[in-house]
């Protein structure tokens, strides 16, 4: 049977929910932005009045301030907006049972099975655009299709409040003419590396032999250009499916730049305590650790990763590690440091059988977990000040940071090699 795939894009989500609590910024430009005295203060979305005077996601806030003078700006509220995401899925759960979220504001709707035809699919879109505007009030732009990627690049085509449908007949009139940074997946710099080749459209890359693509962009290369060919076979999700964890991160933009070792020790502790405390909570314990960094203007970035010998969900092993790793790719301190992340991957469970070596105390090791266990219930209770480590009141300033409290839970799309891709799979990755 053939598949009836529709990708469902919520039109300028967080601005629309804000518009929904105060109809008065319908009339206004406005965007929701970061705090700027946290330095995260970056544009998250836009009304589309303010997008038509030149703000664009990702600004910065005084760069969206002088695209658009006079632009009002709004803090975001991730509360209401998760409340709305929910009444989107519930929404879409009338018509399938397999409903994947891709964001908060986007997801697949896999209506194969649920409607007779491909032609009833399209009807099934129409009604749902047109109910979400009724009972909801804000707006969505749907793709359909017979595969995800192209009911993704339908949903971006006609905004707002539009459809489109790429019947499996017509995608190369419809797709292979748009540009190949269109297709899902393909960034700035493989855009670049195509362009090195000729390759500018979605069909350019469609048609570019199969070893040239190998030899450029490896086995991510040959699925994209499997994509470009509507072979994406993966699968949506059932609504009440939970993908496993993969990994749990902390990456923050500091209050201010890092300029030395202490700096960063306190940064690495800090992110550190979030991660063990979450490992705990989840019962798991890493056995590898990665630590990532930006510099000042954010022109130099990089990552280290490596295993450790045993699992371990304690922060002070997982902060000591990191603290090598930095060590290796920053050691000689080209710049200041702006931000800087870790993640523990390669998970397993607490209780899974730990091979230790003949210098390493079992029992001691048990103690220290008893011990941070009963630190995260203090500050779980009574706050993340509560218990503090000393390194922390040498700079009041980083320190203020609550790691585990401030922080966002992304979804990330994965590869997982060849021809085969899931999108289904979330790494649990928190951003203070």
């Amino acid at each position: 049977m053939r598949k009836i795939i529709a990708h469902i894009d919520a039109n300028c989500f967080y601005a629309s929910v804000e518009m929904m609590r105060n109809p008065r910024l319908r009339d206004i430009p406005f965007a929701v932005c970061g705090s700027t005295e946290k330095r995260h203060g970056i544009v998250l979305t836009a009304n589309y009045p303010a997008k038509r005077l030149g703000v664009k996601t990702g600004m910065a806030n005084w760069q969206a301030r002088e695209s658009c003078h006079g632009l009002a700006v709004i803090h975001p509220h991730m509360d209401y907006y998760i409340q709305y995401s929910g009444f989107l899925r519930e929404l879409y759960s009338h018509y399938s049972d397999r409903a994947e979220s891709f964001g908060l504001d986007e997801c697949f709707v896999d209506l194969t099975g649920c409607v007779p035809s491909f032609e009833a699919g399209i009807t099934a879109i129409q009604e749902i655009r047109e109910r979400v505007r009724r009972e909801l009030g804000i707006t969505v732009s749907i793709g359909l299709s017979d595969n995800r990627v192209f009911a993704k690049l339908g949903s971006d085509m006609k905004k707002p409040d539009n459809y489109t449908v790429i019947p499996r007949g017509q995608f190369r009139e419809i797709v292979w003419p748009l540009p190949v940074s269109d297709l899902l997946y393909v960034g700035p710099r493989t855009t670049k590396k195509l362009a090195l080749l000729g390759v500018r459209t979605i069909g350019g890359l469609a048609k570019l032999d199969e070893k040239i693509v190998q030899k450029w962009f490896g086995k991510v290369g040959l699925v994209l250009r499997a994509f470009a060919n509507g072979e994406d076979q993966s699968k949506v999700a059932p609504e009440d499916c939970t993908a496993p964890i993969k990994s749990v991160g902390n990456s923050c933009t500091c209050p201010r730049d890092l300029n030395t070792d202490e700096d960063v020790k306190i940064m690495i502790m800090l992110m550190s305590e979030s991660v063990g405390a979450r490992l705990m909570e989840l019962g798991l314990c890493a056995t590898g650790i990665e630590f990532s960094f930006s510099n000042h203007d954010f022109t130099g970035y990089g990552s280290r990763q490596c295993r450790i010998p045993y699992p371990t969900c304690l922060s002070k092993e997982i902060s000591d590690k990191a603290f090598e790793l930095f060590k290796q790719a920053y050691g000689n301190w080209p710049a200041p440091l702006r931000k800087v992340g870790i993640r523990a991957c390669a998970l397993v469970t607490m209780d899974a059988p730990r091979q230790l070596s003949l210098d390493v105390n079992g029992d001691r090791l048990a103690k220290l977990e008893q011990l941070e266990q009963t630190i995260n219930r203090l500050r779980k209770r009574y706050g993340n000040k509560v218990v503090q480590r000393a390194v922390m009141l040498t700079d009041p300033v980083l320190s203020r940071i609550d790691a585990k409290k401030d922080n966002t839970v992304h979804p990330a799309g994965v590869f997982n090699g060849g021809m085969s891709v899931s999108w289904g799979g979330y790494s649990t990755t928190i951003t203070a």
